[in-house]
């Protein structure tokens, strides 16, 4: 296959091309502000089967829908929560993505077969856009995992999304160039089937924001939902990925700016906060793989908030592909 086509200037005219595109049933690879994702129209079952082909993604691993907006909510869910609505208000556009009991509209095929569908609005100014204008033509969300092979670390710039799916994209498919990703690690997964708020997967909205919004505790019990990033071993670069350890000679090193690099060991990224290192994490990771080094070592940010979901993504990258 050859390559998608690469789109860095997202006009009101090139946004239209796009959502035709999507609702023709081809892929256009979309910014947000958590990562980039490759979207298909969530309706469209041939469209969103290629997005799980061009992954290599397995078929019981469901899809986050992209809404424009919370008003579409009661289109792709049932049963909604105060609670939902709540955050839904408070934290949209936003990194977070919440889990609902899934409506007609929401197929096996989108859901993996689960009863419920994820629900995302993304803070990315070309991604609503993008929504607004497949909205305008009948669409009525964008299906957008992660836009890189199954397992891989997540793209954050247009250029990633190239160098992951080029050989695997159509010519007619779409690269939309957004800038680098504002957050950098994969939204907040929030299950609101139950009575309390259940985090399926850690982001940078925090147990304290969720609680700040419902005024409900966040459950602890166990979930069974499958969701996208809770395998073992995900988020992994070719290089190992080695925590909170002393670097040997010649390892690539992640630590924040305070930490000094010890001799021989080459720097990768130097965040200055918590927020920094999540920006630039997989920009990092994927710079390791362009130098072929062979392991990386990294510091992990201690504390709450931004710095759970960065040890999250770092524990399963630690596990290899």
């Amino acid at each position: 296959m050859t390559s998608g086509e690469f789109v860095s200037n997202c006009t009101a005219d090139a946004l239209s091309s796009a959502a035709q595109l999507l609702k023709a049933g081809g892929l256009v690879a979309l910014p947000t502000e958590t990562v980039y994702g490759l979207g298909a129209d969530a309706t469209n079952k041939d469209a969103v089967s290629r997005i799980y082909k061009v992954k290599g993604r397995p078929a019981d691993h469901p899809l986050i829908v992209h809404i424009h907006s919370m008003q579409s909510l009661g289109e792709w869910a049932d049963e909604i929560p105060s609670y939902a609505i709540s955050l839904a208000r408070d934290f949209w556009p936003g990194p977070m993505t919440l889990v609902l009991k899934r409506s007609m509209l929401a197929e096996d095929f989108v859901t993996g077969g689960q009863p419920t569908v994820g629900l995302r609005v993304p803070d990315h100014v070309v991604a609503l856009a993008l929504l607004s204008a497949f909205e305008n033509i009948g669409g009525k969300g964008i299906a957008a995992p992660s836009a890189n092979r199954f397992g891989h670390v997540s793209p954050t710039t247009a250029h990633a999304v190239q160098d992951e799916l080029g050989d695997f994209l159509d010519a007619t498919d779409l690269i939309l160039d957004g800038g680098p990703s504002s957050v950098g690690v994969e939204s907040t997964i929030i299950d609101c089937t139950g009575e309390l708020p259940h985090i399926l997967r850690p982001g940078a909205i925090t147990t304290a924001m969720i609680t700040g919004s419902t005024g409900l505790i966040v459950s602890e019990e166990k979930s069974t939902i499958r969701v996208s990033g809770s395998l073992e071993n995900h988020y992994a670069p070719e290089a190992k990925v080695y925590l909170d350890q002393i670097p040997n000679v010649g390892d690539g090193f992640i630590a924040l700016e305070e930490i000094a690099t010890p001799r021989g060991v080459i720097r990768l990224a130097s965040p200055k906060d918590n927020d920094e290192f999540a920006r630039v994490l997989y920009s990092a990771l994927r710079s390791a793989d362009t130098q072929k080094l062979s392991r990386i070592t990294i510091l992990q940010p201690l504390g709450d908030g931004i710095a759970i979901a960065i040890r999250d993504r770092l524990e399963r990258a630690s596990h290899g592909r």
